[in-house]
């Protein structure tokens, strides 16, 4: 299975980066949430669902596409009609924000498997129990 983004949202957890989803909404706290989710979530107030904090700065939540084209690529690390965030930067500026950029994936994916890890710890206590009544039943 690929890493995926998931939508932070625990009701919905929606796979972000496919055909379906493939904007998302990131938040400076570091959480993503699929655009349903976020509009829902931040039409009723600018505070992050999942951690309480305020998100009322400039783009503090930011709608990034996860699928880009070559074409978007290409022009996002050049210069074309419009210039690039970071064209012209100094190397330690690039440096940083691709750190940045990895540090949240990393967090993601941490995130990510703790989820999973706290499902498969509820799933075997089921099992338990259900072996418990199992035996207790025959």
């Amino acid at each position: 299975m690929d890493a995926e983004l998931r939508c932070n949202n625990g009701q919905c957890r929606k796979p972000l980066g496919g055909t379906d989803a493939s904007q998302a909404c990131v938040t400076t706290c570091s959480h993503v949430f699929c655009v349903p989710c976020a509009d829902n979530a931040f039409g009723i107030s600018l505070l992050c669902p999942l951690c309480q904090t305020s998100l009322t700065a400039n783009n503090d939540i930011v709608l990034v596409e996860l699928n880009p084209t070559e074409d978007y690529n290409c022009r996002s690390l050049i210069l074309a009609r419009w210039q690039s965030v970071l064209a012209g930067q100094r190397p330690d500026v690039i440096a940083d924000v691709c750190q940045r950029a990895l540090s949240f994936w990393n967090y993601q994916m941490t995130q990510e498997l703790s989820y999973q890890e706290m499902m498969r710890r509820a799933q075997e206590n089921r099992h338990r129990q259900l072996e418990e009544q199992m035996k207790t039943t025959i």
